[in-house]
């Protein structure tokens, strides 16, 4: 069944019973059963992209980390979000909201939300950065397209490539959004949310040049333990069922796309390995962390599918460049050709791709700050209903 689909029907299911049910409290075999369903939802679509990403030899799958699977994932988080309001929130009583460890493990979650809003405008730069670095190739393609291939055009596509290459090699530190340190941000600390005419907006300030987007994975991961003994069972396990959902998303998109200050990224997830809805997860962690460890060393852009592809064709063809004399050796020319034709198609997947990726990362973070603000004032809720009558 899609993912929309089971979600809907998962969402009905919730709608409908805590409806009929007036109070929550004796019902805890429903509560089991709706976290099984949950858990098993988080591990199918996990499961879903880890298969697709171990396709290699299939050219009608999208790599890992490319942008389509980027796509993807975010479409998985948008459902597992979802799917954790109804299950911890819907139709609930705000006073379970206040008990432990709910009362700790909520405020927890919502301050990992704050540096993953502060993560997704960091990225949503980035992309900008990969725009136009999608410019450069296409004017290197658009002259080694010309017939037959003459020095100018050649020197036009060298020069294209090399600042292609050369921004996309360079420390992160010293090159992705250097030039743009000031930037809207997100929240500052719990109740900092503002509605205009019912919707929310970012509060704006100057990032400073030591924001570190691996600092904040690392924050977000810092404090993340698994449920033990009867909390394993109760609502302690969505939580962090969704705490890990966030912040390997969060994670997946810093290591694939360029945003500020990544040395130091964490590759390792406090992720007990028995869970059966982890395996997928850990399973990508794992790919995905080995990669990043590779391309670190390099000072590397990131791991995004179409720019690694970029990033290799732009160095050899400068290295055609480099030695081409007129009129070129027709067996190059045929090699360079099919390279150029790579490029080309890699130049498409981008222009389709990255406009509806930055939109979708957008829908995230609104969909994140709008439930941030719903989680609040569920917690306002909570905190007058255990507070003692004076």
């Amino acid at each position: 069944m899609p993912a929309t689909e089971y979600q809907g029907s998962f969402l009905g299911r919730i709608s409908i019973r805590r409806n009929q049910i007036a109070s929550m409290d004796g019902n805890h075999e429903q509560d089991l059963e709706d976290l099984e369903i949950f858990q098993k939802h988080v591990a199918d679509r996990f499961s879903d992209l880890l298969s697709a990403s171990d396709a290699t030899a299939d050219a009608s799958v999208d790599p890992l980390l490319s942008i389509a699977w980027l796509r993807k994932l975010l479409d998985v988080f948008l459902c597992c979000e979802a799917e954790f309001k109804a299950l911890v929130f819907m139709g609930r009583d705000p006073s379970h909201i206040a008990r432990p460890p709910l009362d700790r493990l909520i405020p927890e979650l919502l301050e990992r939300v704050v540096k993953a809003l502060d993560v997704c405008n960091a990225v949503t730069h980035g992309v900008e950065s990969v725009r136009h670095w999608h410019k450069l190739a296409e004017i290197a393609v658009t002259a080694l397209e010309q017939r037959p291939i003459g020095e100018g055009q050649v020197r036009r596509a060298k020069k294209a490539l090399s600042s292609l290459v050369a921004s996309m090699t360079v420390e992160d530190k010293e090159s992705i959004n250097s030039k743009a340190t000031e930037r809207a941000w997100s929240f500052g600390r719990r109740g900092s949310k503002d509605r205009i005419a019912g919707q929310f907006r970012s509060l704006s300030w100057t990032v400073s040049k030591s924001w570190s987007a691996a600092k904040q994975i690392q924050l977000m991961l810092g404090n993340i333990a698994a449920p033990r003994g009867a909390e394993s069972t109760g609502l302690a396990s969505p939580v962090f069922v969704m705490s890990i959902v966030l912040s390997f998303v969060t994670w997946t998109l810093v290591a694939a796309i360029p945003c500020q200050e990544r040395s130091g990224l964490p590759t390792h997830f406090p992720i007990p390995r028995q869970l059966p809805w982890a395996q997928s997860i850990i399973g990508l962690q794992d790919r995905i962390g080995e990669d990043w460890k590779k391309k670190e060393k390099k000072g590397s852009a990131g791991l995004l599918e179409e720019m690694q592809k970029m990033e290799k064709l732009g160095q050899s063809l400068i290295e055609f460049a480099d030695s081409f004399h007129f009129p070129a050796e027709p067996e190059r020319v045929e090699e360079v050709a099919a390279q150029v034709t790579e490029l080309a198609e890699t130049c498409r997947k981008m222009e389709e791709g990255l406009g509806p990726l930055q939109q979708q990362i957008r829908e995230v973070f609104h969909r994140m700050v709008r439930s941030r603000g719903e989680m609040l004032d569920i917690l306002d809720q909570a905190g007058k209903v255990s507070s003692p009558i004076m």
